[in-house]
C-alpha cells in the first residue's frame, strides 16, 4: 500500500514526513523535512489551499505542493 500524502489527509490528523520530492527544494526550505510532525488544521472551502502545522511554524500549502510530501500517520 504507498504511503499517504499530506493532501490526502483529513483535518486534525498528526503524522511524520516520511520524504518530499527532491525538486521541491521550498518545501524542504519551509522546514517540511523527514521527521518532522505535522498536523493538517484546515481546509479552505473548496479544499484547497491546506493550512498545516509543521513543528511550530504554520504553513498553508496548495494541495499540488502537498502532494509532494509523503507521511505515516501516527
Amino acid at each position: 500500500m504507498p504511503m499517504p500524502s499530506l493532501a490526502h489527509l483529513p483535518n486534525r490528523t498528526r503524522a511524520r514526513v516520511v520524504r518530499v520530492s527532491p525538486e521541491r527544494k521550498r518545501l524542504l526550505a519551509l522546514g517540511l523535512r523527514p521527521g518532522v510532525v505535522v498536523e493538517v488544521l484546515l481546509r479552505a472551502p473548496l479544499g484547497d489551499p491546506l493550512e498545516v502545522r509543521a513543528g511550530d511554524t504554520f504553513l498553508l500549502l496548495r494541495l499540488e505542493e502537498a502532494r509532494h510530501v509523503q507521511v505515516e500517520v501516527l
